[in-house]
């Protein structure tokens, strides 16, 4: 992240804006709104800012405009606590940018993002919510695009309605017994019909319902805790879905596995706890029983726990180990089911798993092998008109080839591994049973071995960053 997110108090603080042309009219214009002190330098100066100058001040405001109509001086900065240049020279923006980070203080240039210490980014004013876009200053055209579509999802009143959110924080305190409880009742207001009541322009009758919501509360027993099991899809963090989306944002904490994205992670509540109970071969693990234990007691505490799982919690997941876990113990729980890995790599490969044509079944079998030393069916994974997809087999690649060809599965039979799959640095290897080892030493786990005829349409239906030297399908 380039820049840090922040939101200035200018409330009655000096703020140089040098520059006076159209540009520093835009900036003036939001600075005074501010209620920002700004002084303004710029030899020739537009009308517009000229006549803002010279306007009645409004007695309710601390902002004014203050102009001085010559070039500038160093002398200017003294005591400003922002900087704007906006003149159409770049080495006097520049030398005027080296005088401000000399002395500390912020500064913008305008379209010169190497030089700007801070960017003003495309802003969706509903006083007192703010909503700003930024692309980090390598594309203003997008953001302003952005900020359109936002427009018209936000509603209009959406700031009245956190004034009157703001208006019950109080009453909140004093009737609800802690901070989680009263987060909950605020969640369950915003959430609710009270909300949209407001938001169309009926506050008395949001009032009762937020009045009748509050009493609820305040009565009700102490919420018990739960574990919602999430899946979190293959990888690509846009393939989780709405309702995983919402049980992060609701969480109080998040136990995730290792191979869960950080970008998947930044979508959970800025203040829940992530805690990584990832397992890995030869590394530091968490057992199975740890975090069986972790989950019941977080929830025994009324926490609302959310388990998050790469792919489907039910797919080798071990999410039914879990919630019996869980069951034992009276804990409440729920599940969101995630896209597996099996189906979004397949679809981001352009590897249909079956295909009226080439595979009239699907089975789904772990790499790893079984502590009870149980096999899956060879004889059914070798057999003609099938698909095989082995989760986890990289580092029993050769074993599981050997299994394959001794039970019957021809050597010529298309074979694909996929490594990274569904995420930008997806690598797709393809070959026959008898030559996929061979390929296998350019890659890296997480990767999914699929076997069967329908590996074979992926030159023609291979679409994720075919383009981009990451599908190795063509070279091997």
């Amino acid at each position: 992240m380039n820049y840090f997110p922040a939101f200035f108090n200018l409330k009655g603080q000096r703020v140089l804006v040098v520059g006076g042309g159209e540009v520093a009219l835009r900036k003036v214009t939001l600075l005074e709104r501010c209620d920002a002190l700004v002084t303004l330098v710029a030899p020739d100066v537009a009308p517009e800012l000229v006549e803002r100058a010279q306007r009645t001040p409004d007695p309710a405001a601390l902002g004014s405009l203050t102009i001085h109509t010559r070039e500038f001086l160093p002398d200017d900065l003294e005591g400003a606590r922002l900087v704007i240049v906006a003149t159409s020279r770049r080495a006097v923006n520049r030398w005027i940018a080296n005088l401000s980070d000399a002395r500390g203080i912020p500064v913008n240039v305008v379209d010169d993002r190497e030089t700007s210490r801070f960017i003003v980014p495309a802003i969706i004013d509903r006083d007192p919510v703010m909503v700003t876009i930024s692309t980090g200053g390598t594309s203003p055209v997008l953001a302003r695009r952005l900020r359109e579509r936002l427009e018209a999802f936000i509603p209009k009143r959406v700031g009245d309605f956190a004034l009157w959110l703001r208006g019950l924080r109080q009453t909140s305190m004093d009737r609800l017994r802690d901070t989680q409880e009263r987060r909950r009742f605020f969640e369950t207001l915003v959430d609710g019909p009270a909300a949209q009541r407001f938001i169309d322009g009926d506050a008395r009758g949001a009032a009762r319902l937020a009045q009748q919501l509050l009493a609820t509360t305040a009565t009700a027993p102490r919420a018990l805790g739960n574990v919602t099991l999430v899946g979190a899809g293959p990888g690509d963090p846009e393939l989780l879905t709405l309702k995983g989306l919402r049980a992060l944002q609701d969480a109080d904490i998040i136990f995730h596995d290792r191979l869960v994205s950080s970008a998947i992670l930044d979508y959970a509540r800025r203040d829940a706890s992530l805690v990584s109970v990832g397992k890995s071969a030869g590394g530091t693990s968490t057992s199975q029983a740890q975090i069986n234990a972790l989950l019941i007691e977080h929830a025994s505490q009324g926490k609302r726990v959310v388990r998050l799982k790469g792919g489907d919690p039910f797919v080798f997941g071990r999410g039914g180990e879990e919630l019996e876990a869980l069951a034992k113990a009276g804990i409440a729980f729920s599940v969101v089911p995630g896209i597996t890995a099996a189906l979004g790599i397949g679809a981001y490969a352009g590897i249909p798993l079956t295909h009226r044509d080439h595979s009239h079944s699907v089975t789904f079998v772990t790499g790893h092998a079984g502590k009870d030393g149980k096999e899956p069916d060879w004889r059914a994974l070798a057999a003609p008109g099938a698909t095989a997809v082995f989760y986890m087999g990289l580092a029993r690649l050769e074993q599981i080839v050997a299994k394959l060809l001794e039970h019957g599965a021809p050597a010529d039979r298309p074979a694909a591994l996929v490594a990274h799959g569904t995420l930008p640095n997806q690598r797709v290897a393809t070959a026959t049973i008898a030559t996929i080892a061979a390929t296998a030493a350019a890659l890296e786990s997480p990767t999914l071995f699929i076997v069967g005829e329908v590996v074979g349409l992926q030159a023609t239906l291979g679409w994720f960053n075919a383009e981009s030297g990451a599908d190795m399908s063509r070279s091997a």
